[in-house]
């Protein structure tokens, strides 16, 4: 029986430790062939090259995966020192070191610049998109003594929902991430048919939903439950609630069950209100997080966000009068944004009342993007520029220093406020030292009155 090592390349922590969740469902899919898995998740090593190269001595696997999540943190103000393809680059060279067995790489990170990713880690053989299926074709093949492309692509067609597996949840790296966080992460859904102008979603992962059924979503959460005891869990879907209100249908199974876990996810601040919320928080919704992703209606419009203030500032209030902690994640410095639109988006975010708001400079660029597009057009980058290193988008009408300066002004006093990004991980690691786990910005909210 052939064996395969999948190694998640992603060490970063902050604000808290995430299961790997896309080498689960490549491990699901490798065991439904028959394949022995081993899955490594550097996060649990102090010293993860080393522990990877006890691994591949110890399994000695035919064929290695690396699942990349990340490039970088998309923080302009940190993201050279968190850009992560570096991170992968070494752990091929640890795999080579220790094996001859060929490195297969994935994963969304990976997926956004396949190429320039594969040239810079050295990697055998790349997977752009989802690899489930795309995965176990290239490891038979090379167990058959067949020559795989260096690059396959996965996205069309796309996986249909009725493709969907189940991910294979390691036990021992799942319970390492319930003993720091006391969660675990799944999904509903894939794609995104939002048009946001930085987002990559639809490039991923294609522009309409594709749904699970909420039985199927429901079935999954009570194995989690059952067999790992989280304490919580994250939906990482694009966005949760869709337009239609399929996710409301996931809600409304999770009462019909009487499951009891608490749960939260991404959110569209838009087309919810007290009664989808509260519907939501009978559920067990504890928090939401939401992509305002802009603070004036200028902005908001020029990154196609196909929304108002108005409606964030709704959602908002509908979060707080049922008591659900909300986080708004607010760009500054892109298209449209000047002086003006800094002050009035300011203004604005302290309407928000008890809702948690974290605050970023610039938008990273990357390929398939609007803003991209509209970078190359500005001159901001060169058509040629493969983006491999980090690259921000900041509007030629207002000064990023200034910028930077009002908006941490704006904030001081407030510990809901945040800014800059590395700000927030420091809060989040007090609590953390003082024993708090799960989501943590949620317990900068205090529902009782006068605080």
């Amino acid at each position: 029986m052939a064996k395969v090592l999948l190694v998640s390349a992603n060490v970063c922590a902050q604000p808290y430790p995430v299961y790997p969740l896309g080498m689960a469902y490549v491990a699901a899919s490798l065991a439904k062939l028959g394949y022995e898995i081993s899955q490594f998740d550097p996060l649990m090593h102090d010293d993860w090259g080393k522990a990877l190269a006890e691994e591949v001595s110890r399994f000695a696997p035919d064929v290695v995966g690396l699942s990349m999540r990340n490039i970088d943190n998309v923080d302009s103000l940190s993201a050279d020192d968190n850009w992560w393809v570096k991170t992968a680059k070494s752990m091929v060279e640890t795999v080579k070191a220790a094996s001859s067995a060929p490195v297969i790489v994935g994963g969304s990170g990976f997926s956004l610049l396949p190429g320039p990713i594969l040239d810079y880690i050295g990697a055998d053989h790349g997977i752009q998109g989802e690899g489930e299926l795309a995965f176990g074709e290239m490891v038979e093949t090379l167990m058959a003594g067949g020559k795989p492309p260096n690059m396959v692509s996965s996205s069309n067609p796309r996986l249909d929902p009725s493709q969907f597996i189940t991910p294979l949840y390691d036990k021992g790296i799942a319970d390492y991430h319930i003993e720091r966080t006391g969660m675990l992460n799944l999904q509903t859904k894939r794609g995104c048919p939002f048009i946001c102008a930085y987002c990559t979603y639809p490039c991923l992962e294609g522009s309409t939903f594709r749904q699970s059924d909420p039985r199927a979503v429901v079935d999954e959460m009570e194995r989690l439950v059952r067999e790992y005891n989280p304490t919580e869990l994250f939906f990482t879907d694009s966005v949760f609630n869709d337009p239609k209100g399929r996710y409301l249908e996931v809600a409304e199974e999770i009462i019909r069950r009487g499951l009891k876990v608490d749960w939260c996810g991404f959110f569209r601040p838009s087309g919810m209100g007290i009664e989808e919320i509260g519907l939501m928080k009978r559920s067990g919704l504890f928090a939401m997080e939401l992509g305002t992703d802009a603070a004036s209606d200028t902005t908001l419009a020029a990154l196609d966000k196909q929304f108002n203030f108005e409606e964030a500032l709704a959602v908002g209030e509908a979060a707080n009068q049922c008591e659900v902690p909300s986080a708004h994640f607010v760009i500054f410095g892109g298209p449209g944004e000047t002086r003006d639109t800094v002050e009035e988006g300011l203004e604005n975010i302290a309407r928000l009342g008890k809702n948690v708001v974290f605050a970023f400079s610039g938008i990273r660029i990357l390929p398939g993007t609007t803003i991209h597009k509209r970078a190359v057009e500005e001159g901001v980058v060169e058509p040629d520029n493969d983006l491999l290193h980090p690259v921000f988008y900041f509007s030629p009408e207002v000064d990023g220093e200034w910028m930077n300066r009002r908006i941490t002004e704006a904030f001081t006093g407030r510990r809901d406020r945040i800014f800059p990004p590395e700000e927030g991980q420091m809060r989040m690691q007090v609590m953390t030292n003082f024993g708090y786990k799960g989501l943590l910005w949620n317990k900068l909210v205090d529902f009782r009155k006068g605080r």
